[in-house]
């Protein structure tokens, strides 16, 4: 199958970005606790410079910089020590890579405020606006690009909300209602996350990424995170650590039923199964395009 038609290009700031390949979004997260070990920075500057520095040789385009995990049952830190931990990152980063596109994963619209003072050109917000309503004017009043992603509850109540009537059809309403709003108050370069792991059951998530390809109704580009989830962990039943086989396994997946972006723990994988999709998909086309000749 291959991707859905989305736009070519998303501005950030006052960089544009192109989206006719896929793109990979590397994990800096300044935090002691994201639930993989290997992605935390833990309020290192120089520590999540090294990061950022080998995921961009690697390949990344955009690095997604957190200070207060949003796994199953995380707790949430004060506002304080979220932009102690990430702004001092941020700032060092774009200090030495100007032209890399600096994303912020916070649901908190102050947080997201300072982190673009600071050099972010992009918010990734996991909870679509919802759990601060001045999200959506910090937004449109800096103009920068805009993650917004699938939520019910909080990250610390959220497995408690999987009940859903039809996900996929639930979520495309849900959608649909959270961009007329954020729309209405001027954010316009919208990237949407159907929250792989959020709120969802197993099976959800697999369905998610099974029928991703009815997100392209909304014609926008759609980025999904699955790396090293504990989804991936059940199924083969190993730790965080011995899941990046799987991971790369569900990004092909992914890329075919229409993911524009990847976020990832892993940047080279990721890039090598970027390589062999778009390998793939050239071979699609001049398929296609010959028959179309007979």
């Amino acid at each position: 199958m291959l991707r859905g038609e989305y736009q070519n290009t998303l501005r950030c700031g006052n960089q544009l970005i192109e989206l006719t390949n896929p793109l990979i979004m590397g994990i800096v997260n300044a935090t002691p606790d994201s639930f993989y070990a290997s992605s935390r920075a833990d309020g290192a500057v120089e520590t999540a410079l090294g990061m950022a520095r080998r995921m961009l040789s690697d390949g990344a385009a955009i690095l997604d910089i957190g200070g207060m995990s949003t796994r199953p049952g995380a707790k949430e830190i004060s506002v304080n020590e979220e932009i102690a931990r990430v702004v001092p990152v941020i700032e060092a980063i774009h200090a030495h890579f100007p032209e890399v596109i600096i994303s912020v994963d916070t649901y908190r619209a102050i947080v997201a405020e300072e982190s673009i003072k600071a050099g972010a050109t992009m918010v990734n917000d996991v909870s679509g606006g919802q759990l601060d309503d001045r999200m959506f004017k910090v937004v449109a009043d800096r103009q920068v690009a805009y993650v917004m992603m699938h939520l019910r509850g909080t990250p610390e109540t959220m497995h408690q909300y999987t009940d859903y009537k039809d996900v996929i059809a639930d979520l495309l309403k849900y959608f649909v209602n959270r961009l007329q709003i954020a729309r209405q108050a001027g954010v316009t370069e919208i990237i949407l996350d159907p929250g792989f792991g959020f709120a969802k059951t197993m099976e959800q998530n697999y369905e998610l990424i099974a029928r991703l390809d009815s997100f392209r109704l909304l014609n926008r580009p759609l980025l999904v995170g699955v790396s090293r989830k504990s989804t991936l962990s059940k199924t083969i039943g190993r730790p965080a650590e011995e899941t990046l086989e799987a991971t790369t396994a569900l990004h092909m997946v992914a890329l075919q039923n229409g993911a524009s972006i990847l976020r990832v723990h892993d940047v080279l994988p990721a890039k090598d199964t970027i390589a062999v999709f778009n390998k793939i998909r050239s071979v699609d086309l001049h398929n296609n395009k010959r028959i179309g000749q007979i």
